[in-house]
Parts: C-alpha cells; structure tokens; sequence
C-alpha cells in the first residue's frame, strides 16, 4: 500500500532515476524503477503508479521514451559530448585551482547519468596539470563583475611567483574595470589604471585581496584608442600576448610551413603575399607581444620593420648567443 507521502515523492524520485539511470543503451522496465526507488530512496509504491507518473512526466514536457525494451530519457540540458569538452576545458585551465577543478568537473558530470560518470577518470587526475594555488579566482569574477555592473573603480594587490613556487606581493593597483577576457587558456581583466593614463591586462589568478571602491570608473569611450569600444577581434588578430602597448603595423617573412601557425596566432583577418619561397605578413600588433611572437618562430619568422622592432630582437639574439658560446 502506498503512502501519502510516497505518492508526493514518486514523481520526482522517477524522473531522477531515469536521469541517474537511464539512456539509450540502458533503459529501465518498470521493474528496475520499483528497485531503485526502494533501494536509493526508500520507496515502496504500487507497480501501476510507475506507468501513471510516467506518462505525467511525459505530459508535463520531458522526452522520455518507452519501447519494447524499457524506458528512457532521451534529453538533457548537454549531451555527453558537450559535456567532456567542458570537463576537458576546465582541465586545461591553468588559472583554476586543483580543488576548484575537481568541485566544477563534479557539477558537470552530475548533470549526465551514472555511466558517464564513470567514464570519466581524468577528474582524479587535476592535480598533475599545472594549475594555480591561487583560490581567490571565483571570488575575483565575482567582484570584477559586480564593480563592472555597478560602474566602479576596483582596488587589488597583484602578485607573483617567486623561487620558492608561491605567490609574492608585486604591487597594489586601483584601476577601473571593463571586460574579463580568456586568451592562450588564462583569464585576464582588462582595466584602465588613471595614475598611469594606460589600459593594462591582468591575470586574474594573480589578483588577491580584491575590493570594490566608491569611486566611479572611468568610461572606456573616454580611453585614448577605446573611443568606439572594445574591438574584441584586436586579442586575437594583434595580441598573441597580452601586453598593452599601442599597435602599430608590422611586416614580417614567414616560411610556407608556418602559415598555419601566422593564422592560428593572428586570425585570417591579415594581409598574406607571397615573396619567393617565403610570404610577407603585415599585421597590426603590439610590438611588445611580437617581439617575443618572433623569438619564438625565429626558424620561420623575420622581421622586415618597423626598425625598432627588427633592432630589439637582433639584440636579443646577440645576447642569447653569448650566453651559450663555448
């Protein structure tokens, strides 16, 4: 005999079941649901009233279906593809913490069933991807996105790692918020600091001891080079770092087999001519961030102007190549 109680409750107990349980591969014939609700919940109910608040689920919207062979949920909120690329994406995600990692892998994996669970066993295994220790990075979000909402000023200390692998005071900054930005898997906020008249970008997990201020933030459009807004095409197109320094355009050769990795760094916005065996790339860039783009495609890459930009790195390389003379 059922009771008052188990009658409130079954509704909702079998729509989690199917959602812990069921799935193409694994449906449940009504038989399976009765030992489910007295094994995980506790539930006795008559066998007829598993039909009857299936057919309620089904009535109120969710698309489970019944064969020959058992009943199901066919739909939810992600798809367990979907599901692993936010697993994956957390993973690489240098700026979140090892436990913050493994809690938010949890939350997405509770929104499949038991069998994707399972499958997932690189959710033990984030403490071997580098990751920072710095726990304040949710709190950070958190007070960026409130001071943005309601047009403050923010003040925070900025850090960074020293030799002993833990993060040093460097600075105190107060400055005026705009937009958080993921770029080359880490999160930084943009911000206009007034004492220095220049947009900077911080890496979110070195902030710490964040607060929002009374003051008014400065507006973006008032920003020497900001007048029409954020362009958020230029992270991608013009700074394959984050520095903030003006842009200004820049021509470079590059081997054919390097296009590929010109197009992944600067976007398919640029200007590509061929040039004998080699092409001419003419970007506009921070020149900071392509000084240390080009030292990094050295074998591939060569800066043809600006000058400054061409001397910087010939200098660099006069030093590097001291260093390891015999």
């Amino acid at each position: 005999m059922e009771s008052l109680e188990s009658k409130k409750l079954a509704l909702l107990r079998i729509l989690q079941i199917l959602f812990d349980y069921s799935d193409s591969e694994h449906m449940l014939v009504y038989d399976d649901i009765l030992l489910l609700l007295q094994r995980e919940y506790g539930l006795t109910v008559e066998r007829k009233a598993v039909g009857r608040n299936v057919s309620l689920l089904k009535e109120a919207g969710f698309d489970i279906v019944t064969t020959q062979r058992g009943t199901y949920l066919a739909e939810r909120t992600f798809d367990d593809s979907e599901l692993r690329l936010l697993i994956d994406s957390v993973l690489s995600s240098s700026h979140i913490s090892p436990s913050q990692s493994k809690a938010l892998i949890g939350k997405l994996c509770s929104l499949s069933n038991k069998y994707f669970r399972r499958h997932v066993k690189n959710i033990y295994s984030v403490h071997e991807w580098n990751k920072t220790e710095n726990q304040a990075v949710f709190y950070n979000i958190e007070i960026i996105d409130e001071a943005i909402e309601r047009g403050r000023k923010i003040k925070f200390a900025y850090n960074k790692y020293g030799a002993d692998k833990k993060l040093h005071r460097s600075a105190r900054h107060v400055a005026s918020p705009y937009q958080m930005i993921l770029h080359n898997q880490r999160y930084f906020l943009m911000a206009f600091e007034e004492k220095w008249q220049h947009v900077r970008y911080f890496r979110l997990d070195r902030i710490t001891d964040i607060e929002e201020t009374e003051e008014p933030l400065t507006p973006i459009r008032s920003v020497k080079g900001f007048e029409n807004g954020i362009d958020y095409r230029r992270f991608s197109s013009s700074m394959p770092y984050m520095f903030s320094d003006e842009l200004k355009p820049v021509e470079f050769l590059v081997d054919g087999w390097a296009i590929d990795q010109v197009i992944d760094w600067f976007g398919k916005d640029i200007a590509i001519e061929s040039s004998g065996e080699k092409y001419l790339v003419c970007v506009r860039a921070s020149l900071d961030a392509m000084e240390y783009w080009a030292m990094q495609y050295a074998n591939a890459v060569e800066v043809l102007s600006p000058s400054e930009l061409r001397e910087r790195i010939r200098r660099n390389f006069l030093s590097a190549a001291k260093k390891y003379q015999k």
